[in-house]
């Protein structure tokens, strides 16, 4: 199993970023999926996830509004829009497969490191 994320960076409050997990070695469409971070000395927060057909998402309340998650199968790759950035969404996200919220001990990818600063 393999997740790369991508297109994290530098943003300014209240700007826009787009995350891209790409995925190989597992059947992506029978998964669910999910986006999870680790904020600077914080553990891992869930952030959303996804059902298998791309057509329920679930967001954690301090993200719900601002961000929008969804998935290509054919193309094994999920995504995070991620609208009206704040301060505090500051942290390394990480892609994870596997049932909704639940929080792998270890992430399998080495995350895409996003930062809001004005």
């Amino acid at each position: 199993v393999q997740l790369m994320e991508s297109g994290g960076g530098l943003a300014q409050p209240g700007g826009s970023l787009r995350l891209s997990c790409k995925t190989s070695g597992f059947v992506f469409r029978e998964k669910p999926m999910n986006w999870i971070r680790q904020a600077p000395g914080k553990g891992l927060e869930w952030v959303s996830g996804i059902n298998t057909h791309g057509t329920i998402p679930y967001y954690a309340p301090s993200v719900k509004g601002r961000f929008t998650v969804s998935r290509d199968n054919a193309k094994n790759t999920m995504y995070l829009q991620m609208d009206n950035l704040q301060t505090e969404d500051t942290a390394l996200y990480y892609c994870s497969e596997g049932p909704i919220a639940v929080i792998p001990s270890k992430p399998r990818g080495v995350g895409t490191q996003v930062t809001v600063s004005s």
